[in-house]
């Protein structure tokens, strides 16, 4: 199905804005009649893709008693108060629906999606907004390699008269940075990225020192190799171990993550994995970056006992991925802000 010259094009109305320009002050949308229309599209041909193939929708709560212990993400904190509750429960508003989805796949629900709204605190900017919608889903016996495939397929049917997408490209995270830097974050010494860094980036903050690798290659990755993918879509996968997420750690020639991310026209638009199934593993996992918190002087978050619980029942072997609907629809319209792609973005709330 394409869509009308109607969408494609500008429509003839004053009653809502045409530009990336946000006014704060401003009561009417940021996106445009046509973005609107555009959002209401790509959301049915996702759901019309999903049930083609047999993938159930759910839905799951966005408040949840648990916060998310990843150093790089910080929850919005709120609370209960009322009947079973007298004293008051803290609560977070989820950065993502992937704990109760997991719960959902142990419980047996078979293949599922979401289209949910999360919530990151102090993230705003071109391509972030404290409130977004994300596409998560999940299928049991996929590896990580299959799972690429029907993202491809899925961008392919949801994009049909937006963006000629075609298959994307595959590169392992090691050869992406030695292509592009000369660097190996397996075999190389922190020294050696800041040497990178400061010869190359017109700046590097002043925070950042020689004790911890990922945070250097963090920002190559966001300061320098992704400005470089501004034509191309490209799948980067097998991260370093230290960055698996909740992906399972595979025994090759050196220890990867079975973790991928995809990159439209520069844009980070998708972030997956083959999924850790192992609940000790993953309780570790969470006690580490809760000690980073504390080393960092950021609060510690319970983490989700709920999750461990059901890893603990049993998770079937499958993978997941999150994709941002809100750059999807700005890379649609081809838009160059994310707040155009929405129509409340935060500085209209």
């Amino acid at each position: 199905m394409r869509l009308s010259k109607l969408i494609l094009e500008p429509a003839n109305t004053s009653a809502v804005p045409k530009t990336d320009s946000i006014d704060n002050n401003d009561w009417r949308p940021a996106a445009s009649l046509e973005v609107i229309k555009i959002r209401a599209t790509l959301l049915a041909r996702i759901r019309s893709f999903f049930e083609q193939k047999g993938v159930l929708e759910v839905d799951t709560p966005a408040l949840s008693r648990f916060g998310c212990t990843d150093p790089a993400i910080e929850s919005f904190r709120s609370g209960y108060r009322g009947p079973h509750s007298a004293d008051g429960l803290p609560l977070y508003l989820h950065t993502s629906p992937e704990f109760f989805m997991k719960r959902l796949l142990a419980a047996g629900c078979g293949p599922i999606y979401q289209l949910a709204h999360v919530f990151r605190n102090g993230e705003l900017g071109g391509k972030h907004n404290p409130e977004f919608m994300m596409l998560e889903w999940y299928r049991p016996g996929m590896d990580h390699h299959a799972l690429m495939d029907e993202i491809d397929a899925l961008l392919a049917f949801t994009l049909d008269g937006f963006f000629d997408y075609q298959p994307a490209r595959r590169i392992s995270y090691r050869r992406w940075f030695l292509e592009a830097t000369g660097l190996d974050p397996w075999s190389d010494r922190v020294s050696a990225f800041r040497q990178f860094a400061e010869q190359q980036l017109a700046s590097v903050p002043a925070s950042m020192d020689d004790t911890e690798l990922d945070p250097w290659l963090d920002l190559l990755v966001t300061h320098w190799l992704e400005p470089r993918l501004a034509d191309q879509v490209l799948f980067v996968v097998d991260y370093p171990p230290s960055q698996a997420a909740l992906a399972r750690i595979r025994e090759d020639s050196v220890a990867v993550a079975e973790r991928f991310e995809l990159f439209l026209n520069g844009v980070e638009l998708a972030n997956g994995f083959h999924e850790l199934a192992d609940a000790g593993q993953q309780c570790q996992r969470f006690k580490n970056e809760n000690r980073l918190r504390e080393q960092s002087g950021q609060t510690v978050v319970d983490y989700d006992e709920h999750l461990v619980a059901a890893l603990q029942s049993g998770l079937p072997a499958c993978s997941g991925v999150s994709i941002g609907f809100d750059r999807l629809v700005m890379l649609a319209a081809g838009l160059s802000e994310l707040g155009a792609a929405i129509p409340f973005p935060f500085q209209r709330v």
